[in-house]
């Protein structure tokens, strides 16, 4: 087997004395040498995929079951989350059976893993031969999408998508529209993302109301940017709130006591979304909370103190324990949010409902892990911790975040 070091040892002296041109060449040169990994990654996840399935089928395991397992342990070996393993498994799959084009541009170095992507992604809801077809169009000759953007490869896969099908456009659509939604996550210093996935003509009457209101009020002297007055108004109308600033609080806040009454300076943290300021959690507080949540802490690791309980199900108080330790998938590199409270030991095995043993997961995490070969136990460490085995027989370990309050 390759070792790491044995291809860094293989790459060029950094320290040479070289010229600016040179540097460039090998930037390219480095360039190419990613995309044609991504190919051989991409044949790998394929190949992988395949032999699972063959054990499955041979295990007697039912066809929904088959392959199971697969994304999670790519993601992994990736560093990656279990969703993105699985983009990467649909991905190797697609290239190996319906892109052959593609795959050879990637192995030439030309087509990044990025542009595969689209072009799968963009093609999903297409026929088999109308796949290949685009394929052939568009990555049949690398000189075809030469010096074009990555917008502009999305825009004329698409519109040769468009063109091909457009019924299935049409149901494309529908699909689309019955899977819209609002989601909230977190965006740096202390503020979010919140996104509506919405049709378009609504989408453009959202933010023409927004516009609209924020012309008003520059029209009266409103000393507000337009960006703000539009965002203010934007929690206005969907809250029924006065002002967007008289938001209570009345979210799960772990701070450290010294933070919050001796001015420290360690951050403190709300559970799916991490670290805030110190000095932006003192002023919500200040402003007026409903409630702040204590939390004991061990005072060396910033551990949560466990919590047990005899029953089988996770009761009510010990999953807002798991919630608020966890804060997002403990699965290694995931992050996604906590959907599950799982048993790391399961109950068959003589596993505890404990915070100990309990761990908070995502569902496609939770059933991903249920294939054959993995398998997972608590581990004994400053905090929180459990290792994870894998069908291959690698060994991940999953480490709770640390809370404030950690020396």
């Amino acid at each position: 087997m390759i070792e790491l070091e044995d291809v860094i040892g293989r790459l060029p002296n950094r320290n040479q004395d070289v010229d600016d041109a040179t540097r460039i060449d090998r930037t390219a040169l480095y360039e190419r040498v990613k995309n044609a990994l991504s190919a051989a990654q991409a044949e790998e996840a394929a190949a992988l995929d395949a032999s699972v399935r063959e054990k499955h089928v041979a295990a007697g395991l039912p066809k929904h079951r088959q392959g199971k397992g697969v994304g999670l342990e790519i993601g992994l070996a990736r560093r990656e989350s279990p969703k993105r393993g699985n983009l990467h498994l649909g991905l190797g799959k697609a290239l190996v059976a319906e892109m052959p084009r593609a795959l050879d541009r990637m192995r030439e170095g030309v087509l990044t893993e990025y542009r595969a992507t689209i072009l799968v992604r963009e093609t999903g809801y297409l026929t088999r031969e109308d796949r290949e077809r685009i394929d052939e169009l568009i990555c049949g000759r690398a000189a075809t999408f030469d010096g074009w953007s990555d917008r502009q490869f999305e825009q004329e896969v698409k519109k040769l998508a468009y063109q091909l099908e457009p019924e299935a456009v049409v149901k494309r659509h529908e699909r689309a529209f019955n899977e819209r939604h609002v989601s909230v996550r977190p965006a740096p210093d202390a503020m979010t993302y919140v996104t509506a996935l919405v049709p378009l003509i609504q989408g453009v009457a959202v933010k023409a109301t927004l516009k609209r209101a924020a012309d008003a009020a520059k029209a009266r002297g409103d000393g507000r940017s337009h960006g703000q007055i539009e965002a203010d108004r934007f929690v206005e109308l969907l809250t029924g709130l006065i002002r967007a600033d008289e938001v209570p609080l009345t979210v799960n806040l772990t701070i450290n006591d010294h933070a919050l009454f001796a001015g420290d300076c360690e951050p403190a943290a709300v559970p799916g979304f991490g670290p805030v300021p110190t000095v932006i959690a003192r002023r919500w507080i200040k402003k007026g909370a409903r409630f702040i949540r204590r939390l004991y802490v061990r005072p060396k690791t910033g551990e949560l103190v466990a919590m047990e309980s005899r029953r089988r199900l996770f009761p009510q108080k010990l999953r807002e324990f798991i919630d608020i330790r966890d804060d997002t998938c403990r699965m290694p590199f995931c992050g996604a949010p906590i959907r599950h409270r799982d048993h790391i030991l399961g109950k068959q095995h003589g596993g505890e409902t404990s915070g100990e043993n309990g761990a908070g997961v995502c569902e496609a995490c939770n059933y991903a892990e249920e294939a054959p070969g993995f398998s997972a136990k608590p581990v004994d460490g400053e905090r929180h911790t459990f290792e994870i085995k894998t069908p291959t027989g690698h060994r991940y370990t999953s480490v709770a975040p640390k809370l404030p309050g950690a020396e």
